[in-house]
């Protein structure tokens, strides 16, 4: 059986009277909102690559004018999001 809240909100829906306690479109643009700024923060990490691949890494980014951390950063990023794939 129901107790006395769930009634007035069961009768409040049946006679159509049942009102928003909350403002919808304003929750999920807030949501939206923390989304997006938890994917845009970034996490310092600490990796091992050979010498040979960093060196090169560098100077294809001096060519590019781009930091070197950023094209690392990138590739990981396109990897996380399957644009592109390691071969087996």
């Amino acid at each position: 059986m129901f107790d006395a809240e769930e009634m007035e909100i069961l009768n409040a829906l049946e006679n159509n009277k049942l009102v928003r306690s909350i403002n919808v479109d304003e929750e999920i643009a807030l949501a939206r909102q923390a989304a997006k700024e938890y994917l845009s923060k970034s996490k310092n990490i600490t990796i091992r690559l050979s010498l040979g691949d960093v060196t090169t890494i560098k100077n294809k980014a001096q060519e590019t004018g781009i930091p070197y951390q950023t094209i690392i950063s990138s590739l990981v990023h396109q990897y996380a999001t399957g644009r592109i794939r390691l071969e087996a």
